[in-house]
């Protein structure tokens, strides 16, 4: 008896629906955006001031968007993002902070680039979203322009590439 309910759990398991799936991809990456949108609140506010700082705030204004357009597909999907799988990013957000970045108490040229870097691998993760969205033709999704989130999600992690570079030159130089 008992193995057969576990053969039932398992073939259930394999039988997950495609909008189960959906809508389990959807929540990870929400999960991701609530990471995302706290580093870059977190960047463009350290960044405040210098020559860094108006271009992420311009950024972080986007990903901010970003996730509310995302709040929204989900919204027209009938789907809620996952509270356990949010606290859980917020929790490994706070701890990723943790690091060694060369100074005790204040921000580094090191923290700057090891927190672009996590930028451009989540805005990254945002622009295989969108274009996974894009490329399965989801039901209900008409009224987004993929194509152009996409776009956006590009110009993004160009111009954070930009920022990136410079912060490398600046933080890796030999003294």
């Amino acid at each position: 008896m008992r193995d057969a309910s576990a053969a039932r759990g398992r073939v259930q398991a394999i039988q997950m629906t495609a909008s189960g799936l959906l809508s389990t991809y959807l929540r990870d990456h929400h999960a991701g955006s609530v990471v995302g949108l706290r580093l870059a609140h977190r960047v463009a506010g350290e960044n405040e001031g210098n020559a860094y700082g108006e271009e992420l705030a311009r950024i972080a204004a986007e990903i901010e968007e970003d996730r509310a357009t995302l709040e929204s597909v989900m919204g027209a999907l009938g789907v809620s993002p996952d509270q356990v799988k949010d606290l859980a990013a917020s929790a490994g957000e706070l701890v990723g902070r943790l690091k060694p970045n060369g100074r005790w108490l204040s921000y580094s040229p090191l923290s700057r680039l090891l927190e672009l870097e996590g930028l451009v691998i989540g805005v990254t993760g945002k622009l295989a979203l969108w274009r996974s969205l894009r490329e399965a033709v989801v039901e209900g999704l008409e009224a987004f322009d993929l194509a152009a989130l996409e776009a956006r999600a590009e110009d993004q992690r160009r111009r954070l590439e930009a920022l990136r570079l410079r912060a490398a030159a600046e933080a890796l130089r030999s003294d």
